[in-house]
């Protein structure tokens, strides 16, 4: 019986085993990265040369003819669109359509030829069923590891756990329309001598053609439920937003892009479910006619996407292009946004990737992203930093005197963490469960005898933040992991307990990696990455102004016109 308490190695085999999968078909999965990116840029970037307006028009247009002339379907879409167009979230939205219309398309590709192979072939439903029992019943967020690990960050990573994540209900809604066509008619159609390929097309798929959309509708909308997961791993659209408003507390930003997805989802759901309705008899002229239109519409179509595809090539300057990959933290946001708009202004396209922390060290480390300067070191990131560290330049720190640690307003009176008794309710108030800090709080509660009984209770940095307020404003007890520099320093007046065993109060540096062939590739770039170094006190007058609702990009644009003479040194030969 010794084999029942030991442990099985799922985890590593399973690791292993990607591994493989990553190493092997790496060249395939480049492939695949490549072409994706390509396609979708061009799909996003052809639906952003259509003026707004004009796009909000002719939707509403063909939403008033789709839906047979209903004036408040008609209305919302106006209104709804001009919505998200007034909310400055146009480019995001295209980005989520893209994405949506993408995975859609693939799911139903994949998942018809599934669904009719199970309704034809009982071993083939007694070995796609469970697998699609799984699908469905895995976490989605489990999805974005292997996504990650073989397409890296982006739009394709994305289109790839989506698909996975919304593929089911179209293989299953196809099985069962063609199992449910009535026997009688299936051997009428044997009768008359109908090959099984004229009788799958003529007959069965016609008559399951509802209960076929009706799957195809529900995979759209799962795979638009992916939005915000998928933005997790890099994913550009509206579920940038929603994770950022999350991550920061920002609940009116978050909730406007939140009734964005809304809005979308109301829409693509009701042009699926229109374009399903029952339709009247055509003549022959008519069905002539029909196909005549739909094989139009589909080369027109076709000739756009492509013409896209080569715009899109032709108009991209590669070697103009940085990538900066970075995390959802107000010291990031605020020192990414002040070096994107330093290598703006050089005359590159900088593109801010904010992703997990282990995505965030993945990305640079497989070129995915050029750079990131936000490796907070040797405490917090840590173990991830180790994984990683053969394959990442290292440019050296680019702020040093960051601080961890248990953090309580001033009006308590513990001064170390061994004066903790009772406070709190024995509860930590944390952040992401991901977060180095938040293992290092783990280890306290377990070494520190005095905090036996204690807990942590993890959330995120917005959530924290707004629950460190509220204690405050009721002069509350609370226990918080925090960090220097926060604004929240500045904000509120608080201590960092003491730490007599050393083991989260310990001095940080953030520091610059690069990827491998960045200096060949982009010296100046490099240069720049090489020079950047600020002060606790710079990055803190950024971070309070994000605070105080001032846009990114904005807050950075008011620093970096106050310390030109900083800037130029990072910039100088």
């Amino acid at each position: 019986m010794d084999f029942l308490t030991q442990t099985i190695p799922v985890a590593d085999w399973i690791d292993a085993f990607t591994q493989w999968l990553t190493t092997t078909f790496s060249g395939l999965f480049g492939f695949l990265q490549t072409v994706g990116s390509v396609a979708m840029n061009a799909m996003t970037d052809l639906l952003l040369l259509v003026p707004p307006l004009l796009f909000i028009v002719l939707l509403t247009v063909g939403m008033y003819f789709i839906t047979k002339r209903k004036l408040g379907l008609t209305a919302f879409v106006l209104i709804g669109l001009l919505f998200i167009y007034n909310q400055g979230l146009w480019a995001n939205l295209m980005n989520t359509v893209t994405l949506v219309l993408v995975a859609s398309l693939i799911s139903i590709v994949i998942g018809i030829p599934l669904g009719i192979m199970m309704a034809k072939s009982k071993v083939a439903h007694n070995i796609i069923t469970p697998i699609l029992d799984f699908m469905q019943t895995m976490p989605s967020f489990v999805y974005l590891i292997p996504a990650v690990a073989f397409f890296g960050i982006g739009m394709v990573p994305g289109v790839f756990a989506s698909v996975i994540f919304a593929l089911p209900p179209t293989v299953r809604f196809t099985n069962l329309g063609i199992t449910q066509v009535p026997e009688d008619l299936q051997e009428a159609s044997e009768s008359f001598g109908s090959t099984g390929w004229q009788k799958l097309i003529k007959l069965e798929l016609p008559l399951a053609k509802e209960t076929i959309f009706a799957g195809i509708n529900q995979t759209t909308m799962l795979a638009l439920s992916m939005v915000v997961t998928a933005s997790m791993i890099g994913a550009p659209g509206l579920g940038e937003g929603v994770l950022a408003g999350l991550q920061r507390a920002e609940i009116g930003k978050g909730f406007v892009s939140g009734i964005s997805l809304v809005i979308l989802a109301i829409i693509i759901d009701r042009v699926t479910q229109n374009l399903n309705r029952p339709r009247k008899a055509k003549t022959a002229a008519e069905r002539k006619t029909s196909k005549r239109n739909t094989l139009i519409g589909t080369v027109v179509a076709l000739l756009a996407l492509v013409g896209g595809v080569f715009y899109y090539v032709s108009s991209q300057d590669k070697e103009q292009d940085i990538t900066l990959s970075s995390v959802q933290w107000d010291s990031e946001i605020a020192s990414t946004n002040v070096l994107a708009l330093v290598l703006e202004d050089l005359g590159y396209n900088v593109d801010i990737k904010y992703l997990d922390v282990s995505v965030m060290y993945s990305a640079v480390a497989t070129g995915e992203a050029d750079a990131t300067i936000a490796a907070w070191l040797p405490v917090t990131q840590g173990p991830i930093y180790d994984k990683y560290k053969d394959t990442l330049v290292d440019l050296g720190p680019n702020l040093t005197g960051v601080r961890n640690g248990l953090t309580v307003p001033a009006y308590m009176d513990v001064d170390s963490i061994e004066d903790l008794t009772d406070e709190a309710g024995k509860q930590i108030t944390g952040i992401e469960p991901g977060a180095g800090i938040t293992g290092l709080t783990e280890t306290v509660i377990s070494s520190y005898d005095n905090l036996d009984g204690w807990t942590q209770k993890t959330s995120s940095t917005g959530a924290m933040t707004v629950e460190l307020g509220q204690a405050i404003e009721n002069q509350e007890e609370i226990v918080i992991t925090g960090w220097t520099p926060h604004w929240m320093f500045e904000k509120y007046d608080l201590k960092m307990l003491e730490d007599p065993q050393g083991l989260i109060s310990k001095e940080e540096s953030i520091y610059t990696f690069a990827r491998e062939g960045l200096e060949e590739d982009m010296p100046e770039v490099y240069n720049v990455l090489e020079n950047f170094n600020w002060t606790v006190e710079d990055m803190q007058s950024v971070m309070v102004e994000l605070n105080d609702d001032v846009d990114p990009e904005v807050a950075a644009r008011n620093w970096i016109a106050a310390n030109p003479e900083m800037v130029q040194s990072w910039v100088k030969e």
